[in-house]
């Protein structure tokens, strides 16, 4: 017997023994109440936090009232774990939670409890899929309680995310968050800010989001005017360069490098003097046309859809629609799949996930494999990792790689191993690291004429994913897989039985209210007598013609609430054929599939097999605990050759060096202790590259995010104000003041300096719209102190007079002329700004071969040119403010 409380792997649940007793005692004593007490819970403890207790001393009630809330509402009991998972997330930590531990249902703990306070809880997703699945399915819980539950989708006009993020809990992807955030840092008006501000974010693949996605920063672009032909030549001539004589390719850093030989090939080949040259550089393009050639490849790093470059993730496996490379790389293959050339885009703002995410006053996060990362969270995200211990022990063999010579062996050892356990009546699910791999294995297995199902990045095979994943463990099932991080579906043995029975309600209604056309259930399989109840669900549904008015969404979500909320909502009868029909089928498959599962089980459980060691160890092990989920059985084995990248690129030479000597035949694998420690070492080697990476690009990013603040601060200022004139007047006297303090340190240097004068004369006259007389008589006449309260003075008169002449022209014009000027002007600096910073970005790495260190170099001039920008808008704003024409058309209004 396996007990959590004397388990030496669980000290961090002793430690809070006490607390999860204490919970249960309440949950225990809330199941005598009825609805309307337990709903009173919440009123009730924000009344507490209120009267100043802490969020803490209410924490076992808040836990206790969620969990006698899951018990009502789905009939599930909160295991320990659950509880001390989500009093880790409260403290504002990372829980490592294994699959089928329920971190969904963890993080509603810590949700409800922050929300109380009014200032809203963000719970962060990987896609919309999840994002949408957990937000109706743990929105019944907040519901339930009177709480409000947001979610944000991808395409979401602003109003409606307005009001999704006012709510107490919204379920979101990181990626909206992120780009909210930029978008609402470009407004012009108050009214198009659509989020509420940063208290506390749970986010679910913790390790997804804050690690892998890192390492690319957010950025929203707009188009810019650079030609597209330059592409298309660099792909040509590309194709004309030869490896290992024009370039060199560097995998581990994944980049190319030309040599002598190649440079004078393409200046040859263009016609011109030098590919470097500043006024039309082709060395960019020459390389991303190679990049696009040799490193980025079709069916793994992107797929070609609706004749456009569509990025695969290379993490989870999905499409990142409406993602593009930037610096010209997502042009670049474009040019290589002859596709249509979009134009490059200039950054308009930006921002990295690590300095995004410390915006949040508390930070949490859940995975199922943090641990391997941890000090990266703490020395960036400044949050600890703490190992959660499963409900029932993990009892999956993890059995020795398999390493092959060559890579055919591999694939056919593979394809065999399928074969055994088809035929033995086993689950298996194949990991592949890419789409081109997880085909090559499909079309094994057509040869050997075993069923299978394929899941990749394949818009045809994404569609398919929850059916797919539905009945994954189900016996003699092969499933073949591309990446399993953050799929958000568990493989339960045997298949589930409840996923199962929604997806044919919902395949049925689809085909008949959507489609209009006779049900297409091929995949499902359904007997006669399942087939006879969904008839006869469509048959009342037509009659009840519940569907006539809706859209094909309303008609899906309709449908969901009907199977998912009918026990809670019993007044509602147009979903009693629905809800029916769920029952009665779910009664079948329940019993089918238990079973099944009995089945499974004496064979083994889940087997899940690793084609490729990927570069993170994370990876692998989201792979391996696909199996063993809940104290199931199971077993996992990686089969690999000296061929693959990982084994290539990081030592696979002394290996195939020790089969050489030993004379081992390709067909035979070696199976060792040393063997899967260097591979280990080698995957430590690669993490730490990349985290290298994120660490340079954190430090990098850090300083232009404390401008970015800055410039932000200074935007809300103005955003949020309603009189904005001293702002302006603020900014006219500093430019007179820095106008002055020039001109005086000038002087200084060069008292008979007429060039000097006549251009400080020029710049007052030009940016205050003063007269020539007026300038010349200033400068004659008086002192530094004198000049500058006159010019004050001046500004100000000037100022009151184009005020009063506006007024005149269209009351109330003046204010929102003064609000657009200073928010356009920021806005176009910023812009040019960022462009300037990544070019210092680029630049600056050769500063270290005069022995300076570039950080510090970068951050001096970033200093610099930030410096100038602001100069440069207080200038610009005082310009087009004294200098602004308006014709107004008498016959328009404003």
């Amino acid at each position: 017997m396996f007990n959590l409380f004397t388990h030496p792997s669980t000290k961090i649940l002793r430690q809070n023994e006490k607390q999860i007793h204490h919970i249960k005692t309440l949950s225990y004593s809330m199941e005598k109440w009825d609805d309307n007490t337990l709903k009173r819970q919440t009123p009730k403890l924000k009344n507490m936090l209120q009267n100043n207790r802490s969020m803490d001393h209410i924490l076992p009630e808040a836990f206790a009232t969620i969990q006698e809330t899951c018990r009502r509402l789905f009939g599930i009991k909160l295991f320990d774990v659950q509880l001390l998972g989500g009093i880790i997330l409260h403290q504002g930590n990372i829980t490592e939670m294994k699959t089928g531990e329920g971190k969904t249902l963890t993080a509603t703990l810590p949700a409800y409890l922050n929300s109380l306070d009014g200032k809203g809880v963000h719970v962060v997703t990987v896609n919309d899929y999840l994002a949408k699945r957990d937000a109706e399915w743990m929105g019944q819980i907040y519901n339930f309680l009177d709480l409000g539950t947001g979610l944000i989708q991808q395409n979401m006009a602003p109003d409606i995310r307005q009001i999704n993020y006012k709510k107490d809990i919204t379920y979101i992807t990181n990626s909206e968050l992120g780009f909210d955030y930029l978008r609402d840092n470009m407004a012009i008006n108050k009214t198009d800010i659509v989020q509420q501000g940063f208290h506390f974010c749970i986010i679910d693949e913790v390790d997804s989001i804050l690690i892998d996605e890192a390492r690319t920063p957010l950025i929203i672009s707009g188009p810019s005017d650079i030609p597209t032909n330059q592409y298309i030549t660099s792909n040509t001539l590309a194709q004309q360069l030869i490896n290992k004589k024009h370039y060199e390719i560097d995998e581990k850093a994944k980049n190319i490098i030309l040599t002598d030989k190649g440079i004078i090939f393409c200046e040859e080949f263009l016609g011109i003097p030098n590919i470097y040259q500043l006024e039309q550089p082709w060395a960019q393009y020459i390389l991303n046309a190679l990049k696009a050639h040799q490193i980025f490849l079709k069916d793994r790093n992107y797929i070609v859809r609706n004749n456009e470059v569509v990025i695969v993730d290379e993490f989870t496996g999905r499409l990142m629609p409406g993602r593009r490379w930037s610096d010209g790389l997502h042009q670049a293959i474009e040019a290589k799949e002859n596709v249509s050339i979009q134009q490059e885009n200039q950054t308009l703002a930006s921002i990295t996930y690590q300095n995004f995410f410390l915006l949040y006053n508390k930070l949490a996060g859940m995975t199922g494999t943090a641990a391997t990362e941890s000090r990266e969270f703490e020395k960036i995200y400044k949050t600890n990792v703490v190992s959660i211990p499963t409900n029932k022990r993990c009892i999956r063999a993890d059995l020795p790689d398999l390493v092959y010579k060559k890579e055919y062996n591999k694939w056919v050892a593979i394809a065999n191993e399928c074969y055994d356990m088809y035929k033995l009546g086993r689950p298996t699910l194949i990991g592949t690291t890419n789409v081109e791999k997880s085909e090559l294995l499909a079309k094994l297995l057509d040869e050997y004429q075993i069923p299978y199902n394929l899941l990749n990045a394949k818009p045809e095979n994404v569609e398919k994913e929850s059916q797919i994943i539905a009945q994954a463990g189900k016996s003699k099932t092969l499933t073949i897989a591309t990446n399993m991080a953050g799929r958000g579906t568990d493989i339960i043995l045997g298949g589930n039985a409840k996923q199962f029975s929604k997806l044919i309600i919902i395949q049925t209604i689809k085909d008949s209210f959507i489609n209009k056309n006779e049900p297409e259930l091929d995949y499902y399989k359904p007997s006669d007598l399942i087939k006879t109840y969904l008839k006869h669900m469509v048959k009342i549904l037509q009659h009840q013609q519940i569907f006539d008015h809706m859209s094909p969404e309303q008609i899906l979500m309709h449908t969901e609430k009907c199977i998912t909320n009918y026990n809670h909502n019993n007044n509602i009868t147009d979903s009693t054929p629905i809800y029916t029909a769920y029952t009665k089928i779910l009664d079948i498959y329940q019993k089918d599939f238990t079973q099944d599962k009995d089945r499974v089980i004496k064979l083994g459980g889940l087997h899940v097999i690793g084609t490729e060691r990927h570069e993170s160890r994370r990876i692998d092990n989201q792979l391996r605990g696909r199996a063993g989920r809940q104290g199931d059985p199971g077993s996992s084995r990686f089969f690999l050759s000296l061929e693959d990248n990982l084994l290539r690129i990081f030592g696979g030479e002394k290996i195939l060096n020790l089969m050489e000597t030993l004379n081992i035949d390709d067909e035979i694998p070696i199976e060792s202790a040393i063997l899967n420690r260097s591979l280990n070492n080698a995957q430590k080697k690669v993490e730490s590259y990349y985290y290298d990476i994120r660490k340079q690009l954190f430090e990098y990013d850090e300083v232009l995010n404390n401008q970015r603040q800055a410039i932000y601060a200074e935007r809300n200022r103005i955003l949020h104000s309603t009189y904005v004139r001293d702002c302006i007047i603020e900014y006219g006297e500093r430019t007179i003041d820095e106008i002055i303090n020039f001109y005086h340190n000038d002087k200084n240097k060069d008292d008979n300096n007429p060039t000097t004068n006549t251009i400080i004369h020029q710049k007052i006259q030009t940016i205050l719209n003063l007269p020539h007389e007026i300038v010349n008589e200033l400068f004659s006449n008086m002192n530094n102190r004198e000049m500058k309260y006159f010019l004050y003075e001046q500004f100000r008169i000037t100022y009151d007079l184009r005020e009063a002449y506006l007024e005149q022209l269209r009351p109330g014009l003046i204010r929102q002329l003064e609000k657009y000027y200073l928010l356009q002007q920021i806005d176009t600096a910023w812009q040019e700004h960022l462009e300037k910073m990544s070019n210092l970005r680029e630049s600056i790495g050769w500063r270290s071969y005069g022995q300076q260190d570039p950080l510090t170099e970068y951050k001096n001039e970033a200093f610099i040119l930030f410096i100038n920008m602001i100069t440069y808008i207080r200038e610009t704003v005082s310009y087009f403010i004294m200098r602004s024409r308006l014709v107004i058309d008498p016959d328009k209004t404003i």
